[in-house]
């Protein structure tokens, strides 16, 4: 029986011209990224390395942190059900909306999930007081919650929940035993609020990374996938200074889930900084055109900073879904915020591409 998950990139199903349902950046792979898995097609007659060494061991001189502190996975994706299933938890606090992988793994495992809704009159931002208020209430009903994802910058919002409030939240966490698991896929795209001479473009000033040893229950789930435009290597990394908790993630993993060739060009990802400056020059400039775009033909366009855009169709009769199929009508996919959890079909997100590619989008939906 096929799989009913629903994400963006399905070109495969449908005839597709342009796929803006991917939030993938939109330069493609770098160059050394493409060369690092052409030299791989010369080792794909081995094994992978189990452990991952030189990859892990290339993150932790990245990031100036321990090995021991590194588990790499077949994508992010891979590494939330690997999470899932070495904790084992009963109890789960969900924010909403937000990735959805996240509930599918939880529902995978029988666990118990608590949502806590954030709605368009809240402007659909994540305020870590009513999480932590909604945590306590848990705690107090005796079904306290073991653990707790939060994506950052928030997928398909964009928004940013600033490094003061994550600080709040995983001080609470750690007090209370609950394993704080944040989402910084997206974290790489944001052009930072203070302009530093010779700051390290890996280190947005939102990240927690610098605080995993203060708070040894959190967890920082990262990808090459949508940064360095690997999605089709699957690559993910998990970061947490608990030495247990990544020996237990290590035990329930498919032993060779990682290939040669995503491990090599991971390698070569990492050597990249001038790609990341323009990626995050591109997609500034191409997130304000698609911004202004969107806005004139009339959709409610929320305030992102990630590589993608968060809009409703405020047109009568939206919340059927006929702009989305309009759209696929003229090959360009976009993705359908339908099954978010308090969304409907009114609600899209649209990754941000080269400005030829925005110009071919907003065409259509002016059309529309």
């Amino acid at each position: 029986m096929l799989t009913s998950i629903r994400h963006g990139g399905d070109i495969y199903s449908q005839d597709v011209f342009l796929d803006f349902s991917v939030n993938v950046n939109p330069l493609g792979p770098p160059e050394s990224v493409k060369e690092a898995v052409r030299q791989a097609a010369e080792y794909c007659g081995l094994y992978p390395d189990i452990q991952c060494r030189r990859l892990r061991a290339a993150l932790a001189a990245h990031y100036q942190i321990d090995e021991e502190m590194i588990v790499c996975a077949n994508g992010a994706a891979d590494l939330i059900y690997l999470l899932i299933f070495a904790l084992q938890p009963h109890y789960a606090l969900l924010p909403a909306p937000t990735f959805s992988e996240y509930r599918q793994a939880l529902n995978a495992l029988g666990c118990r999930i608590f949502s806590v809704p954030f709605t368009r009159e809240e402007g659909f931002i994540i305020n870590v007081e009513k999480l932590i208020r909604e945590a306590k209430k848990r705690i107090e009903q005796k079904t306290p919650p073991e653990i707790l994802f939060l994506c950052n910058p928030n997928n398909p919002t964009g928004f940013v929940t600033g490094r003061k409030d994550m600080e709040i939240l995983a001080a609470f966490a750690e007090e209370e035993g609950i394993r704080l698991v944040v989402d910084e896929c997206f974290m790489d795209f944001l052009e930072e609020d203070r302009k530093e001479e010779n700051k390290n473009p890996l280190f947005p000033e939102n990240s927690l990374l610098p605080l995993l040893n203060r708070f040894p229950h959190m967890v920082i789930v990262k990808a090459f996938t949508k940064i360095y435009g690997m999605a089709g290597l699957r690559l993910g990394y998990g970061l947490s200074a608990d030495p247990r908790l990544m020996q237990k993630i290590s035990s329930v993993r498919q032993p060779w889930s990682v290939s040669v060739p995503a491990q090599m060009a991971g390698i070569a990802a990492l050597k990249e900084r001038d790609y990341l400056l323009k990626t995050k020059t591109i997609v500034r400039e191409g997130r304000e055109q698609l911004d202004q775009g969107l806005s004139r033909l009339g959709f409610l366009v929320y305030p992102s900073r990630a590589n993608y855009l968060f809009f409703k169709d405020l047109r009568e009769g939206a919340e059927d879904g006929r702009f989305y199929q309009h759209c696929l009508e003229k090959k360009i996919l976009l993705r359908s915020c339908a099954d978010f959890e308090g969304l409907d079909k009114s609600y899209y997100r649209v990754g941000i591409k080269t400005k030829k590619e925005n110009d071919g989008l907003l065409r259509v939906l002016a059309d529309a």
